[in-house]
């Protein structure tokens, strides 16, 4: 969370082995019992406060509070504070994460909540008491704080009585607050030791790797990789954070590209410390030093002053940075389209040797397993040729995460029960892919749910090395693939991971505008294993 330990699935893992040999140590002092080897100290999970905060919406109901304004009661309580001074005398507790509890007729409390939240501090909300309701005038004057998704509850109790009362909620998880649930899952997750796990209770199944297990690679993989990685979006909030995180972590040695004092400012507004070794670099200091490279670069499209130009635009020049191996990898799109990051890209980067094309996965993080699903995000209407090379790009990427590839090429029809051209195209890049790499468990078309199913496979292709137990779904175009991401990541609240890019020289990763702060981190992680790994 915001200047303080972030309860994700990305919590760090290098700690707990340390803290456990310590732990085991002292077990086997007062237990002889212990100190052999057929005792295993599976994990030790460390108190993590921010996993205890509950939302808005589990307050007013502990409390029997009315909302005023409902806003978004979803937000995070991460500190209480009860105001009984003056505003003036109370500036510290208008923080990211806290509720402000006070009188309802404390109209300066109300003002100040109001400002702060104007001024881009994320509040947690406010609780008034004694039963009072600021009137119409107040109200309207707080009505662009509010605009702003601040919840407003009030009770009837007294201060002193609601503070207590507060004092009082349980640490539960309430029973449709699934995203703490979730966060809770990985942090545990991410202190145990997966590895002796999987080796005791796993044999004879399938081999999965479950989002747990996923998530806590990404910690491992990119903490090894120890790469540098440029975000051109340097100012914006949720990616000076996740930076934050990230450097914090050891995930990346990430490089915000923007004016120091407006990052300073976004950091001040949402509590976030900046950590030391975050590099910074204003765009203005640099850029004309990129102007003859892109010339030369893109030799006969652009001169110096189109090239000036287009540098203005810093995912161009963190391109550019990209390109002359100054860093390792770029993430953007928090706030540009993904055709403002991947142009610059195509042009500057290009696609890596083999390759002809550039295309997208998704590591959609399923209850049970992750899985892959390319491509969602580049190739409208791939043909044959595309369709396979997508396959194998895939298939790499999945491999080089953990997933063992079992590739399924999804259609409306199962093996040879249909026909058409939209069916026969997925038959022939089937074909084409197995050409190309032999050794890969391949098969299509498969339907949906012969891929996924193990029942249903059975039934409908029962000689199938793939269907039933798929674990990288190849889409047969961008309309098919991007609808069923979408609609398996929202109606079944799937977590999604990406879009990552393959197929290009050099990492470039694409940001949802609707990417949240762990969004941001876990895609950063993943650029840099890309890099790790040569793309």
């Amino acid at each position: 969370m915001p200047g303080g330990e972030h309860p994700s699935g990305l919590a760090p893992g290098t700690a707990a082995p340390a803290l456990g040999e310590a732990l085991l140590a002292e077990l086997r002092r007062h237990s002889p019992a212990l100190a052999t080897e057929r005792f295993h100290l599976i994990g030790m999970v460390p108190f993590a406060p921010a996993l205890s905060a509950p939302r808005v919406l589990d307050v007013a109901r502990a409390l029997g509070a009315t909302f005023l304004s409902e806003g978004e009661p979803e937000r995070r309580v991460l500190s209480t504070s009860l105001c009984a001074r003056s505003a003036s005398n109370a500036l510290h507790i208008f923080k990211p994460g806290s509720l402000v509890v006070a009188s309802g007729d404390r109209d300066d409390v109300v003002l100040a909540s109001a400002l702060a939240t104007m001024n881009g501090v994320p509040l947690a909300g406010i609780l008034l008491t004694n039963g009072f309701i600021p009137g119409d005038n107040m109200i309207e004057m707080c009505r662009p704080a509010l605009k702003t998704g601040l919840p407003v509850i009030s009770v009837d109790t007294d201060s002193f009585t609601t503070a207590k009362n507060l004092g009082q909620m349980g640490n539960d998880i309430p029973i449709d607050d699934l995203e703490r649930a979730e966060r809770v899952a990985n942090f545990v997750a991410a202190h145990i030791d997966l590895e002796w796990l999987k080796d005791h209770l796993s044999r004879g199944y399938t081999r999965r790797l479950s989002p747990s297990a996923f998530r806590h690679q990404l910690v491992k993989l990119s903490q090894q990789a120890n790469k540098r990685i440029i975000l051109p979006e340097g100012s914006e909030p949720r990616t000076v954070e996740a930076a934050a995180i990230c450097q914090r972590r050891g995930l990346a040695r990430c490089v915000l590209l923007g004016k120091r004092e407006e990052i300073e400012e976004v950091a001040r507004h949402r509590g976030i410390e900046l950590p030391e070794g975050l590099e910074i670099i204003d765009p203005d200091s640099i850029r004309e030093s990129y102007v003859d490279a892109m010339v030369e670069r893109r030799s006969g499209k652009v001169n110096a002053l189109t090239a000036e130009a287009q540098l203005h635009d810093n995912v161009v020049l963190g391109t550019m940075m990209l390109q002359l191996d100054e860093v390792d990898g770029l993430v953007s799109g928090a706030i540009h389209t993904t055709a403002n990051t991947v142009r610059p890209a195509f042009q500057l980067i290009k696609t890596a040797p083999g390759y002809h094309q550039v295309s997208s996965i998704f590591f959609m993080l399923l209850p049970e397993q992750v899985v892959v699903y390319g491509d969602c995000a580049v190739n409208p209407d791939p043909d044959a040729d595309a369709l396979a090379e997508i396959a194998l790009q895939s298939a790499r990427s999945a491999k080089a995460f953990g997933i063992e590839p079992r590739v399924a090429m999804i259609s409306y029809s199962t093996g040879e029960s249909g026909s058409g051209a939209d069916v026969e195209k997925v038959r022939q890049a089937t074909q084409l892919a197995r050409e190309q790499a032999p050794e890969l468990l391949i098969d299509g078309p498969l339907q949906y749910d012969a891929a996924a199913i193990e029942s249903v496979g059975r039934q409908k292709a029962p000689d199938s090395p793939v269907a039933g137990r798929a674990t990288v779904f190849v889409f047969p175009d961008l309309n098919t693939g991007n609808t069923t991401y979408k609609a398996v990541q929202r109606s079944a609240r799937v977590v999604s991971v990406g879009p990552m890019l393959q197929g290009l020289n050099k990492p470039v990763n694409d940001l949802s505008r609707g990417a949240l702060v762990d969004d941001i981190v876990y895609t950063i992680a993943l650029t840099a294993i890309q890099a790790a790994q040569g793309s």
